[in-house]
Protein backbone atom coordinates (compact mmCIF):
# COMPACT_ATOMS: atom_id res chain seq x y z
CA UNK A 1 0.00 0.00 0.00
CA UNK A 2 0.98 3.48 -0.54
CA UNK A 3 0.53 5.75 2.52
CA UNK A 4 -0.52 9.11 1.83
CA UNK A 5 -0.07 12.62 3.74
CA UNK A 6 -2.42 14.97 2.43
CA UNK A 7 -1.62 18.76 3.47
CA UNK A 8 -4.19 20.96 2.51
CA UNK A 9 -6.05 24.50 4.33
CA UNK A 10 -9.30 23.71 2.63
CA UNK A 11 -11.34 20.46 4.32
CA UNK A 12 -13.19 20.04 1.07
CA UNK A 13 -10.05 19.81 -0.71
CA UNK A 14 -9.00 17.24 1.78
CA UNK A 15 -11.66 15.29 2.18
CA UNK A 16 -12.55 15.01 -1.84
CA UNK A 17 -8.88 13.89 -2.33
CA UNK A 18 -9.12 11.28 0.18
CA UNK A 19 -12.39 9.84 -0.82
CA UNK A 20 -10.73 9.43 -4.18
CA UNK A 21 -7.85 8.21 -3.08
CA UNK A 22 -9.10 5.29 -0.22
CA UNK A 23 -11.55 4.22 -3.55
CA UNK A 24 -7.88 2.91 -5.19
CA UNK A 25 -6.73 -0.55 -3.73
CA UNK A 26 -2.94 -0.08 -3.63
CA UNK A 27 -3.61 3.37 -1.81
CA UNK A 28 -4.28 4.68 1.75
CA UNK A 29 -4.88 8.18 2.87
CA UNK A 30 -3.08 7.72 6.58
CA UNK A 31 -3.48 11.23 7.53
CA UNK A 32 -4.52 15.44 6.67
CA UNK A 33 -2.86 18.50 7.56
CA UNK A 34 -4.04 22.00 7.61
CA UNK A 35 -1.03 24.42 7.12
CA UNK A 36 2.39 23.18 6.52
CA UNK A 37 3.97 22.65 10.10
CA UNK A 38 0.94 20.50 10.90
CA UNK A 39 2.56 18.84 7.61
CA UNK A 40 6.09 18.76 8.84
CA UNK A 41 4.79 16.86 12.12
CA UNK A 42 2.52 14.49 10.77
CA UNK A 43 5.70 13.91 7.95
CA UNK A 44 7.78 12.45 11.24
CA UNK A 45 4.40 10.89 12.91
CA UNK A 46 2.91 8.68 9.92
CA UNK A 47 5.91 8.17 7.50
CA UNK A 48 4.25 8.67 4.32
CA UNK A 49 5.44 7.50 1.12
CA UNK A 50 3.84 10.57 -0.57
CA UNK A 51 2.58 14.15 0.59
CA UNK A 52 -0.14 16.20 -1.74
CA UNK A 53 1.31 19.48 -0.42
CA UNK A 54 -0.98 23.02 -0.85
CA UNK A 55 1.57 25.62 -1.79
CA UNK A 56 -0.53 28.26 0.10
CA UNK A 57 -1.12 27.65 3.37
CA UNK A 58 -1.02 29.69 6.92
CA UNK A 59 1.58 29.23 9.55
CA UNK A 60 4.34 27.46 7.04
CA UNK A 61 3.21 27.58 2.87
CA UNK A 62 4.00 24.53 1.30
CA UNK A 63 7.44 25.72 -0.15
CA UNK A 64 9.07 26.01 3.13
CA UNK A 65 7.19 22.38 4.24
CA UNK A 66 8.49 21.04 1.36
CA UNK A 67 12.05 21.84 1.99
CA UNK A 68 12.04 21.00 5.87
CA UNK A 69 10.06 17.11 4.79
CA UNK A 70 13.09 16.68 2.31
CA UNK A 71 15.92 18.14 4.58
CA UNK A 72 14.52 15.90 7.26
CA UNK A 73 15.49 12.42 5.22
CA UNK A 74 17.89 10.61 8.39
CA UNK A 75 19.40 7.79 5.94
CA UNK A 76 15.73 6.69 4.41
CA UNK A 77 14.25 7.63 1.56
CA UNK A 78 12.21 10.83 2.33
CA UNK A 79 8.30 11.34 1.56
CA UNK A 80 8.18 12.82 -1.39
CA UNK A 81 6.35 15.73 -1.86
CA UNK A 82 3.44 15.86 -4.77
CA UNK A 83 2.40 19.46 -5.32
CA UNK A 84 -1.03 20.68 -5.78
CA UNK A 85 -2.08 24.02 -7.66
CA UNK A 86 -4.72 25.91 -8.86
CA UNK A 87 -2.87 27.13 -11.87
CA UNK A 88 -0.17 24.95 -13.90
CA UNK A 89 2.05 28.28 -14.77
CA UNK A 90 2.76 29.55 -11.20
CA UNK A 91 6.33 31.02 -9.29
CA UNK A 92 5.27 29.32 -6.39
CA UNK A 93 5.58 25.94 -8.02
CA UNK A 94 8.27 26.37 -9.42
CA UNK A 95 10.37 27.22 -6.61
CA UNK A 96 8.62 23.83 -5.10
CA UNK A 97 9.90 21.93 -7.26
CA UNK A 98 13.27 23.82 -6.51
CA UNK A 99 13.15 23.06 -2.69
CA UNK A 100 12.43 19.44 -3.46
CA UNK A 101 9.21 18.78 -5.07
CA UNK A 102 8.94 15.25 -7.44
CA UNK A 103 6.65 17.20 -9.30
CA UNK A 104 3.12 18.80 -9.28
CA UNK A 105 -0.58 18.28 -10.09
CA UNK A 106 -3.54 20.77 -10.89
CA UNK A 107 -6.28 20.76 -8.39
CA UNK A 108 -8.74 20.01 -10.51
CA UNK A 109 -6.96 16.32 -12.04
CA UNK A 110 -9.23 13.32 -12.55
CA UNK A 111 -9.28 10.99 -9.80
CA UNK A 112 -7.33 8.49 -12.35
CA UNK A 113 -4.84 11.44 -13.32
CA UNK A 114 -4.70 12.19 -9.00
CA UNK A 115 -3.89 8.42 -8.31
CA UNK A 116 -1.19 7.97 -11.23
CA UNK A 117 0.37 10.74 -9.88
CA UNK A 118 0.96 9.31 -6.05
CA UNK A 119 2.31 6.17 -7.90
CA UNK A 120 4.78 7.84 -10.06
CA UNK A 121 6.72 10.00 -7.43
CA UNK A 122 5.84 7.01 -5.03
CA UNK A 123 7.93 4.73 -6.70
CA UNK A 124 11.24 7.19 -6.88
CA UNK A 125 9.81 8.90 -10.37
CA UNK A 126 9.27 12.62 -10.88
CA UNK A 127 5.89 13.73 -12.41
CA UNK A 128 7.43 15.05 -15.31
CA UNK A 129 5.16 15.62 -18.31
CA UNK A 130 6.07 16.21 -21.40
CA UNK A 131 4.28 19.85 -21.83
CA UNK A 132 2.81 21.47 -18.63
CA UNK A 133 6.35 20.91 -16.52
CA UNK A 134 8.59 21.25 -19.32
CA UNK A 135 6.00 24.89 -20.10
CA UNK A 136 6.59 25.68 -16.01
CA UNK A 137 10.68 25.14 -15.98
CA UNK A 138 10.87 27.20 -18.80
CA UNK A 139 9.43 30.13 -17.67
CA UNK A 140 9.97 30.32 -14.47
CA UNK A 141 13.82 29.58 -14.88
CA UNK A 142 13.86 33.34 -16.72
CA UNK A 143 13.22 34.64 -13.78
CA UNK A 144 16.60 33.40 -12.05
CA UNK A 145 18.29 36.30 -10.79
CA UNK A 146 21.63 36.60 -11.45
CA UNK A 147 24.12 33.66 -12.03
CA UNK A 148 23.69 30.40 -10.25
CA UNK A 149 25.98 28.85 -8.09
CA UNK A 150 25.61 25.39 -9.27
CA UNK A 151 28.09 22.41 -8.83
CA UNK A 152 30.15 21.98 -12.03
CA UNK A 153 28.50 19.44 -14.59
CA UNK A 154 31.94 18.71 -16.58
CA UNK A 155 32.62 15.49 -14.76
CA UNK A 156 29.25 14.58 -16.73
CA UNK A 157 30.25 11.76 -19.56
CA UNK A 158 28.90 13.32 -23.25
CA UNK A 159 26.00 10.36 -23.06
CA UNK A 160 25.28 11.86 -19.41
CA UNK A 161 24.73 15.68 -20.31
CA UNK A 162 22.69 14.19 -23.33
CA UNK A 163 20.54 12.06 -21.00
CA UNK A 164 20.12 15.56 -18.64
CA UNK A 165 19.25 16.97 -21.52
CA UNK A 166 16.37 14.60 -22.63
CA UNK A 167 15.82 14.21 -18.92
CA UNK A 168 15.11 18.29 -19.14
CA UNK A 169 12.62 18.12 -22.27
CA UNK A 170 9.95 15.33 -20.38
CA UNK A 171 11.12 12.46 -21.63
CA UNK A 172 10.49 9.19 -19.95
CA UNK A 173 13.47 6.39 -19.89
CA UNK A 174 11.56 4.15 -22.05
CA UNK A 175 11.67 7.26 -24.76
CA UNK A 176 15.08 8.61 -24.11
CA UNK A 177 16.26 4.72 -24.99
CA UNK A 178 14.10 4.59 -27.99
CA UNK A 179 15.68 8.15 -28.51
CA UNK A 180 19.30 7.13 -27.89
CA UNK A 181 18.50 3.20 -29.24
CA UNK A 182 19.82 1.97 -26.09
CA UNK A 183 18.60 -0.48 -23.32
CA UNK A 184 16.59 0.83 -21.23
CA UNK A 185 18.52 -0.29 -18.45
CA UNK A 186 21.28 1.52 -19.83
CA UNK A 187 19.18 4.95 -19.19
CA UNK A 188 18.21 4.08 -16.10
CA UNK A 189 21.92 3.78 -15.10
CA UNK A 190 22.77 6.86 -16.97
CA UNK A 191 19.80 8.79 -14.71
CA UNK A 192 21.18 7.42 -11.35
CA UNK A 193 24.99 8.67 -12.18
CA UNK A 194 23.73 12.13 -13.48
CA UNK A 195 22.20 12.63 -10.19
CA UNK A 196 25.09 11.57 -8.35
CA UNK A 197 27.30 13.52 -9.32
CA UNK A 198 25.16 16.48 -9.40
CA UNK A 199 23.86 15.78 -5.71
CA UNK A 200 20.22 16.12 -7.15
CA UNK A 201 17.17 14.22 -5.73
CA UNK A 202 15.47 12.91 -8.67
CA UNK A 203 14.66 13.86 -12.42
CA UNK A 204 12.43 16.70 -10.87
CA UNK A 205 15.68 18.62 -9.75
CA UNK A 206 17.53 17.51 -12.79
CA UNK A 207 15.50 19.18 -15.28
CA UNK A 208 15.73 22.21 -12.92
CA UNK A 209 19.20 22.10 -12.75
CA UNK A 210 19.47 21.97 -16.72
CA UNK A 211 17.50 24.96 -17.26
CA UNK A 212 19.29 26.69 -14.60
CA UNK A 213 22.68 25.72 -16.20
CA UNK A 214 21.61 26.80 -19.98
CA UNK A 215 21.93 23.18 -21.06
CA UNK A 216 18.49 23.58 -22.56
CA UNK A 217 17.27 26.66 -23.80
CA UNK A 218 14.38 28.18 -22.16
CA UNK A 219 11.41 28.91 -24.82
Amino acid sequence: MIRVLIADDQMMVREGFSVLLNAMPDIEVVGEAVNGAEAVAKVRELRPDVVLMDIRMPEMNGIEATRAIVAADEGERAAAVLVLTTFDLDEYVYQALRAGASGFLLKDASARQLADGVRVVASGEALLAPTVTRRLITEFSKLSAGPKKLPAYGELTDRETEVLVLIAQGLSNAEIAERLVVAESTIKTHVSRVLVKLGLRDRTQAAVFAYEARLVTPG
